[in-house]
This record gives structure tokens, C-alpha cells and sequence, in this order.
């Protein structure tokens, strides 16, 4: 391209960026994504290359069953079993054809082995994999944010990312990393169990520095939902919510699940005025007020899963089947084994797309935690009166 040249093909938002040093330019950021439902055009897909059995760090098991997390802490630093992989990686591949062959851009992360121990000066760890790119970053408009995560096995997972990261920043996205966490003891409370169901809430995170996970945002414009959780504590909220400043609203999703992790299978926007939720964890009556025009859809029942092997080896609950992914206002794909929710989503006036990815569970989810939208084709706006 030549010099002051704007490729027409990149999103809308610019950026200033400096060419050989002086002359400097304004280059039209590829990064531009302001809401979970605007026409898709490029999106990042995660990798299973390298995967790597979790750490059985307090923080990572709190919300599994005792046994579970016993067996996980003797399995930690191992790879996954192939056929946990092998399944995985053909549904993994199909996705990404069914993205592209819907006329979408996939990037994909660099291959990491994830095996290799890695440390700061207070502790060390294995990894862990690349396959949810939901987590790691927040793409708010031209920015991508790296985000503060509470596991110490993803203490750098966002760097089988940077090469892509880097490519966006030199043709003008904004590029940010919230304040590296600690991890030390003081962030985990020693006492901490898992509230039982007439029990107040309360999380495995103190309050003693800012993390979250990107994946407890979902936006809406002018406006983003969060969940509180055991990956994201109220500093890493205030964090996200000063760094955006006033131009931005946050709302809180109060959630009646006794161990949260993520709000893609809790509250998931999917076009101006339609929100899922999830019965079992959203109290509709005590949404934030600024919902109150629009239409509260209520996730059918998810469908059995039957395969044992999943049953024991996923890391999500049943209410992943409404982690989908939204190609515009009308198009979601969604999981083919999930005949209640593609069913639920015609209902609605949506256009289900049915694809597999069902053997994803094991790696940290399915379509929205698969993946990180980086452009959507619309401007910045707010959707709320």
C-alpha cells in the first residue's frame, strides 16, 4: 500500500502509526467490534495443538467435584488423551471450514507446547492450551485488551497470540495488556468452599489485585454485561470499568450459580432487543433496569449428553449448549446435538446454522469460547434508552 493510502477493505476505526521512523500515517484499524450480534467478518479460532492437562491449583478445581479435582491434580502437565484430541481437532476443523465457506476471515494462534514449565518469582507452573481465545483477550472497538487471568497455567497464554496481536497493531488497532497479576496466596481465599444453595455467595478471589477473564464481558455498544466469578473479582470489574471511562457502561448480571465461570452460558446478547439467558442462573426479575425493553428469551432445557467419557472429562456444565456464536442479526451457529436450542432459536426469528463441537467441552467450551470476533461490520451505538 502506498504511503497515506487506506486499504477499503479494513474496519472504520483509525489509528496514528509512525512509517520509517517520522513520516507518520493514518492507518483504518482491522480490529472493530463493539457487539456479540454485528455481520462477522473476522474472528480468531483457537488451537488443541499442544494442549496441556491443567494445573491442580485451588483455583482451578474449586469448582469441580472433590474427586474430580484429585484426579485432575495427578493428571496436571500431561497431555489429553489422543482420543479426547482426535475427536476434537475434526470438529475444530470443520468450524473453521464453516466460517470461511460464510465468507468470514479465521486467524489462528501460533502452535505452543504447553508442557513447558514456565515461573515468576513466587511460583511455577505448566500450561495449559490455546483453545479459547474468548478468555485471554477483549476486543472493545479498535482495542484488544489482554486481559488479568486468575489461572497461573494461562499466565501466558496470550503469547501464541502475538504474532497475530502484533500484525494488528502495525496497521493500526489499539493494542493493551491490563496489569500483569501477581498470583501470589493473598489473591485465594485458604477457606474457601463452594456456597450451598440457601448460603450467601462468595468466591475463591479476594479482592487483593485486579484479574478477570475476558469471557465474563459480553457488549451490547455503548454498554457490556459481566458476571462476577471465580476467575474475576470486583478490582478486575473496576479495572475494566475506568480503563473504558464514561463513554462505556458496565452492568452487573447477579447469578445464582453456586461456582461461575464465564457469562457466555449464563447471558448471551444476541441481537438489538433479544437476550438468552439462562433460567437456572438468572433471576429475570432482577435483571439491571436498562433490559426492561427488551425481549428476555429463556434457554430451553439442554438436551443429555450420553457420551461417558464426556460426562467425566468436560470442564463445562450442560448449559453449554447456549455457547453459540452469532454471524449477524438473523444467522447462529449453534450445536447440532442441541435439537432444543436449534429448535428455540427458529422460535425466535433466528436462522440456526447446526455444527459440531461437542468434543470441544474437555478444552474450555464450545463456539463463543472458541473463538474471539475481532471485526464486525457496525458502528459504535447504544441500544438502550
Amino acid at each position: 500500500m502506498a504511503r497515506g493510502q487506506v486499504d477499503p477493505a479494513t474496519a472504520t476505526a483509525t489509528a496514528t502509526a509512525t512509517v520509517d521512523g517520522d513520516a507518520a500515517r493514518q492507518l483504518v484499524s482491522p480490529v472493530s467490534s463493539h457487539t456479540e450480534w454485528d455481520p462477522l467478518e473476522e474472528i480468531i479460532v483457537g488451537r488443541l495443538e499442544g494442549a496441556t492437562i491443567p494445573s491442580g491449583h485451588e483455583v482451578v478445581t474449586c469448582n469441580v467435584p472433590p474427586w474430580a479435582g484429585r484426579l485432575q491434580g495427578l493428571a496436571a502437565g500431561f497431555r489429553y488423551p489422543r482420543l479426547l484430541v482426535e475427536k476434537a481437532q475434526q470438529e475444530i476443523d470443520a468450524f473453521v471450514g464453516l466460517l470461511q465457506s460464510l465468507g468470514v476471515t479465521v486467524r489462528r494462534p501460533d502452535a505452543v507446547d504447553h508442557r513447558r514449565r514456565f515461573g515468576t518469582p513466587d511460583w511455577t507452573s505448566r500450561g495449559f492450551c490455546n483453545t479459547c481465545p474468548r478468555d485471554s483477550m477483549l476486543v472493545i472497538g479498535d482495542e484488544i485488551i489482554e486481559t488479568p487471568m486468575a489461572w497461573p497455567c494461562r499466565y501466558f497464554e496470550t503469547h501464541s497470540y502475538r504474532s497475530i496481536l502484533k500484525d494488528y497493531f502495525r496497521r493500526g488497532a489499539r493494542w493493551t495488556a491490563a496489569p500483569r497479576p501477581q498470583l501470589t496466596d493473598e489473591l485465594f481465599d485458604p477457606d474457601f468452599k463452594v456456597p450451598g444453595p440457601s448460603e450467601p455467595m462468595r468466591y475463591i478471589l479476594t479482592e487483593f489485585e485486579p484479574v478477570f477473564d475476558a469471557a465474563d464481558f459480553v457488549r451490547a455498544g455503548r454498554d457490556l454485561f459481566v458476571t462476577r466469578s471465580n476467575v474475576t473479582n470486583r478490582m478486575g470489574i473496576d479495572w475494566l470499568r475506568r480503563h473504558l471511562g464514561p463513554e462505556y457502561r458496565i452492568h452487573e448480571i447477579a447469578n445464582r450459580c453456586r461456582t461461575p465461570m464465564h457469562i457466555d452460558t449464563t447471558f448471551v446478547p444476541l441481537a438489538p432487543g433479544k437476550v438468552l439467558v439462562n433460567p437456572e442462573y438468572i433471576d429475570v426479575g432482577h435483571l439491571p433496569a436498562v433490559l426492561d425493553s427488551w425481549d428476555v428469551l429463556i434457554a430451553p432445557e439442554p438436551d443429555p449428553i450420553k457420551d461417558r467419557l464426556l460426562k467425566v472429562t468436560s470442564m463445562c456444565g450442560k448449559w453449554l449448549s447456549m455457547n453459540v456464536l452469532v454471524i449477524d442479526e438473523k444467522r447462529v451457529i449453534a450445536e447440532r446435538h442441541h435439537t432444543g436450542m436449534l429448535r428455540a432459536l427458529e422460535k425466535w426469528g433466528f436462522e440456526p446454522i447446526p455444527c459440531d463441537l461437542l468434543h470441544y467441552a474437555p478444552f474450555g467450551g464450545s463456539f463463543h469460547c472458541a473463538t474471539l470476533d475481532v471485526r464486525r461490520h457496525g458502528p459504535l451505538q447504544s441500544y438502550f434508552d
